[in-house]
This record gives C-alpha cells, structure tokens and sequence, in this order.
C-alpha cells in the first residue's frame, strides 16, 4: 500500500484544483477546443506533404504542387493562430486560478489562531503563499492542457498512421512499447525528487527569513562563520535534491531521441522496401511517416517534462490544500455590542499554551467602567497572556470572560477587537508611511483627524520633526525610528480606533527619559473615560491605577489600591516596591 503522497497522481486532489475552474468554463472549453484543432492541422500537414509529393512532385504536376503548398501555408497560419490562443489563455486561466486560491490562502490565513503561527514557520508560510502557488499556475500553463494537447495529438497521428499504413504503424509500434515503459519509471523517480525538492525549498526559505529578520543577533554573538556554514550545508541539501531531477532527465531523454532515430530507421528501411517492391506504400506515405513519428515521439518525450511540470505544480497544491484544510480558525460568536461600557470580568479562567501546562490558573478580577487596573509581576506570571486571551487570540480551557456581561465567545470577533486596543511592548510597524502605520489604511480616518489626534497626545511636534512628517517612510518594522518613536506611534494609533478599552502591555519599559515622559502624557490622555489594563514593569508608573492586580505563576496573589497593598506585611508587591525603590535611590 502507498503512503500517502507518493502516488503517482492524486485524483482527487486534480479535481479539486479544477474545481477552482468553474467560474471561467468558457476559456476551460476554449482551450480544449484550440487543442483540438492545433491536433488536426498537425496531421494535416503530413498528408498534404504526402499528396504533393505522390500526385504532384513524382508525375511533375506544377499546378498541382502550386495548390498543396498554398494549403500547406494556409494550414500552417490557420495552426499558428490557434496555437497562440492555446498558449495565451492556458496562461491567462492559470493566473486567474492562482489568484483565486492566493487570496482565500491569505484569508484564511487572516484567520487563524495565534497558537498556529507559534508553531509554523514563517518561513514555510512564505513559500506556500509565494513559490507554491506560482508552481501551481504551471499546471495550466506548461502541464494540463499542454499534456492534454500532446496526448490528443498522439493519438489522432496514431489513427492517421494506422489509416495510411497499418504495416509501418506496427512498425513504429514494435518500438513505442520502450519509451513507454521509460516515461512510466521515470514520471515515478520525478514525483518523489519534486517533493523532496520542495522541501529544501521551504527549508531554504525559513533559514533565510530567520537569519535575515534575527541578523543583529547573528552579529552581535559573533556567529557569522557559525551560520555560513549552516547554509551551505542546507543549501548542498537543495543542490543534491536538484541534481537528482537532472539526473534522471539526462538517463530519460537519450532514450527517447534514441528510440525516435531507430523508429525512422526501420520506417526508411521497411518502408523502402515496400516502395521498391509494390506501389502498396509510396514514397509520399514513407516521407510522411517520417515526419508523422516526429509528431509522435516528440509530445511523449514532451508528455515526460510537462508531467514533471504537473508533478511539482500537485505537490506545490497539496502543500497549499494542507493549509487551506487546516482547522486552526477561531470560532466566531454572533452577538454584537451595540454600546460598550466597559465592564469587564475575568471569572475563574484557566488556559495553557501547551495542553498540561497551565499559565493561567483560575484568576478572577473584575474592573469596573472608566478604571484603569495595572497588572503586575515576574516574567512568566501571565501578564501578557491575559492580552492573549482577552482578545481571543487564544481559545480559554474553561471559565469565561465577559465584556458588559457578555461572554466575549458569543460576540463576533472582529466586532470585540474593534472595542479593545493594544499597546505592545515590541510594537510592529510596517514599511510604510507614518500616517498609514497610523490609520492601517482605514477609509474613515482623515489625516486632520490623525492631526488632531496627535497633539492631543502630545506626539504631533515630535512626528514634524521627521523628515516629510506624516509621510516619512519607517522602512521594515519601523526601523528607522528608536524605540521610543515607535511606542508613540502605536499610542496614537491606538487613540485613533477610539476603544472603550484600553490594553497597555509594558509600553515604558526600555525607553530614554524623554521618550518616557512623552509616553506617560500620552497614557494620561488615553485611558481617561475608558476602562484601561496596564502591564508595567515599572511600579512608579502604575501608583495611580485604580486597582492592582499581582499575579505569580499564573495565579492572582494580591489585588488592592498601591497603598493599600504596601501595608501588606511582607506583601509580594511590596517587597517588588522597595527592590524597584531601593535600586532608583542607588542610581541617584
């Protein structure tokens, strides 16, 4: 029994890649009825080189002659033609394909979870939605229809043979059993060296995205000699699996050229002999044959690569399907919040990003409309996965969240994001404007509107300062600002949603003096009138919060005001207080 994968063709898999072909069947039929006729006026050239040279040429026929070669060049223009609209519209539906399946592979990739990219490389993700559904368009192009016009022609040069000559056809045929048998063993060494093939690819891909994104690390820990030699070895494994497609094509098309020159031989050996000895066969029907095996052996060595082609464009659409397939999409709720007030509960939550490994264990809190709650803690505690699973990045194990009452499962997804905004430590910008980092292209925000926004916060005279302002480009994950710029870009486009609920995870640590006061400006203005979470590091930031939640290994250990919590004896945020307090009055 095949494992799967190693068939030689997956029928199911090509039907569902054709089923992406029904909403353009006027060019599918098209292109199969351009490859039917380029068949027949293949063949009808032959015959009529046959008949000029039997009723033409050898009885000197000059007016005759005259008539064939004109319908050979009205059958050759007639040929031409057909053969560019083949060509041209099996490329225009493969593109059309490709597009289709390119996009519902970005939505659903919009879609999934953020546990699937913690597992997935960004790498492979990158290949499968680039370098795979381009592979895929070949299908159409160079692989399908070509086969399918190849196929056909064979077969109507078969029956005209047979028709003309059913002597020489057996002895064409005595030889066409080889090349078979050949085509057949080498289409299977293919399918298994096009995987293997892809797969260096993807492997190439993620070393190279990672390396490339991580560079200042590689730099920075002196591992340059360390990486090179890792990518030759990675990149001698995509050479080797290279190498075995061209071993296998140099052993197969030898082969082939070499059963066609014994074919025409023993047609000009056999078929002269019936010529001299019998008017059964005539000169027209032996010269004809000769081009006729030309016309035979030439698509089925033909057939041979344009399978390959198939072959790699099928693995290139079982990895796409593979992801298309997957189930890793969040459930979507179907309630929606008219009006946000901002109540929010957290009620004996439990989670874990690794089943038996839980990180949150049961916290509970509540922060009333308008409070602002800050959360603090060691590294590891679970802060920033309350982020996560507020905004249902992450499915919760059991217990519930509720936003106004309401369990955040049974609302739609994208309409509880649009009521919460975050601010992350490690903020993302794309290389693009300030003002499109700002808006991400949302349709209803005017740029005064961004302008105004961005001196009530404070960051307008910072952003002007920037040469071209609004529309100084930040380059790849913005970085051409410090990190500090970068936190306040994030804070006005955050203000820019007009969330009733604010998330600020660590967005004051590891920043200079100035870009911090900028920020706490920017918090004070932000969070007043709705209902804010801070994440901080730094305590002195948070005195003010209306409550404090103190979490320690997933567990909720300490909640009060800050004063109320330092007359905690030997309380945990306390002893956090006075390390933070003692190490600032050191520096001074």
């Amino acid at each position: 029994m095949k494992e799967k994968g190693t068939a030689v063709f997956n029928i199911k898999l090509f039907r569902r890649l054709l089923g992406y072909t029904n909403a353009y069947r006027f060019t599918f039929y098209f292109v199969g009825l351009a490859a039917i006729l380029i068949s027949v006026f293949a063949v009808l050239r032959p015959y009529i080189l046959q008949q000029a040279i039997d009723k033409a040429i050898i009885p000197k026929e000059h007016n005759l002659l005259t008539l064939y070669v004109s319908l050979m060049i009205g059958v050759l223009c007639f040929e031409v033609i057909f053969q560019f609209l083949f060509i041209y519209f099996a490329n225009w539906l493969g593109q059309e394909v490709i597009r289709d399946i390119r996009v519902r592979l970005f939505k659903q990739m919009l879609s999934f979870k953020q546990q699937y990219y913690d597992q997935s490389s960004v790498g492979r993700l990158v290949t499968r939605a680039v370098g795979d559904i381009e592979t895929i368009a070949s299908i159409f192009s160079e692989g399908l229809f070509m086969i399918f016009s190849d196929v056909l022609k064979m077969i109507v040069v078969l029956g005209f043979m047979t028709y003309q000559s059913w002597q020489l056809t057996l002895v064409v045929l005595s030889v066409l059993p080889l090349i078979l048998y050949a085509t057949r063993v080498f289409q299977k060494k293919m399918k298994v060296a096009f995987e293997e093939v892809r797969t260096q690819v993807s492997n190439l891909n993620s070393f190279v995205q990672e390396r490339i994104t991580g560079m200042k690390i590689v730099q920075l820990f002196a591992r340059e000699e360390i990486e090179y030699e890792s990518f030759k070895e990675i990149n001698d494994k995509h050479k080797k699996g290279w190498v075995k497609t061209v071993w296998y094509n140099s052993i197969f098309f030898p082969i082939a050229e070499l059963s066609s020159a014994i074919t025409i031989g023993l047609i000009v050996w056999f078929g002269g002999l019936k010529t001299i000895e019998s008017t059964t066969i005539t000169l027209g029907v032996v010269i004809a044959f000769i081009e006729l095996i030309q016309m035979l052996f030439r698509p089925l060595r033909q057939i041979a690569d344009k399978f390959n082609t198939l072959q790699m464009g099928m693995v290139a659409a079982a990895r796409v399907f593979d992801i298309l397939d997957t189930e890793a999409s969040m459930t979507d709720g179907v309630r929606r919040l008219e009006t946000v007030e901002g109540a929010l509960v957290f009620d004996s939550v439990y989670f874990s990003y690794v089943p038996g490994e839980e990180v949150l264990k049961g916290i509970s809190f509540r922060v009333a409309p308008g409070d602002t709650v800050a959360i603090v803690g060691a590294t590891g505690a679970g802060k920033s996965t309350i982020i996560n699973v507020l905004n249902r990045f992450y499915e919760i194990d059991s217990g519930a969240i509720k936003i106004d009452g309401i369990d955040s499962k049974t609302l739609v997804l994208k309409e509880l994001r649009n009521h919460i905004a975050v601010v992350l430590q490690d903020v993302f910008l794309f290389a693009d404007t300030i003002l499109n980092n700002i808006t991400l292209y949302n349709s209803e925000i005017t740029e005064v509107q961004v302008y105004q926004a961005a001196k009530e916060i404070g960051v307008h005279d910072f952003i002007m300062t920037l040469p071209g302002g609004y529309q100084y480009n930040v380059k790849e994950r913005g970085v051409m600002l410090s990190s500090g710029q970068r936190q306040l870009i994030s804070f006005l486009r955050a203000y820019m949603t007009n969330p009733e609920i604010l998330v600020l995870d660590e967005a004051t640590s590891s920043i200079d003096s100035y870009s911090e006061q900028l920020i706490q400006e920017a918090i004070n203005k932000i969070t007043k009138g709705r209902t804010s979470i801070v994440i901080a590091h730094r305590l002195a930031t948070i005195k003010n919060a209306d409550k404090i939640i103190v979490m320690d290994k997933g567990n909720i250990v300490e909640q009060g005001s800050h004063d109320q919590l330092l007359k905690i004896p030997e309380g945990y945020y306390k002893k956090l207080y006075e390390v933070q307090f003692s190490s600032v009055i050191q520096d001074k």
